[in-house]
């Protein structure tokens, strides 16, 4: 495998556990606040099919010797915008962003164009394209076949169930 792979591989875990550490952190604030947290259950498989996602990718790119190629390099760049998507979501929810379903005491539900016109744009706009970027990046096409169904599912849940807290706690959403 070619080291820019390899230093894609790394970047991309560094990419994931800072927004990871910003979560953490948001979380902590908002739970001193007496925030409360929804469908804890839910974001545990979430994670731990993001994890194993991220570990199947890069276990069958170096398998596979992942060359860079014309898909590498399409996944690579699908990758980036994706966290470009991740952090303009950070920066625009600011301290209320975390990884979870927590609604804060004082949340305001952000009514901005973009966020009316593309319901969960972190999901859309960073998670899937992220995952698809993440496998193409490494040519993990088992992966990217089985593994974003599985996640699919789980995250179809989770907003399901995101949608119900949204409504219940904001008469407007």
């Amino acid at each position: 495998m070619p080291n820019v792979m390899i230093a894609f591989i790394a970047l991309a875990i560094v990419l994931r556990l800072g927004a990871l550490a910003i979560s953490m952190r948001n979380e902590k604030r908002l739970k001193q606040d007496g925030a409360v947290e929804y469908c804890a259950r839910t974001s545990a498989i979430l994670a731990l099919t993001h994890i194993v996602f991220y570990l199947a990718a890069i276990t069958e790119g170096l398998w596979r010797g992942a060359p860079l190629s014309c898909v590498a390099v399409f996944g690579m760049a699908l990758y980036g915008l994706a966290m470009c998507a991740l952090v303009w979501v950070i920066v625009v929810l600011g301290r209320f962003w975390t990884v979870k379903v927590i609604v804060a005491r004082d949340h305001v539900l952000v009514t901005n164009r973009f966020f009316n016109l593309i319901r969960h744009p972190n999901y859309f706009l960073n998670i899937l394209p992220e995952l698809i970027g993440f496998s193409l990046a490494l040519q993990a096409y088992v992966t990217l076949l089985v593994g974003v169904p599985i996640y699919l599912s789980v995250l179809l849940l989770r907003i399901r169930q995101e949608e119900k807290v949204m409504r219940d706690r904001f008469a407007q959403y």
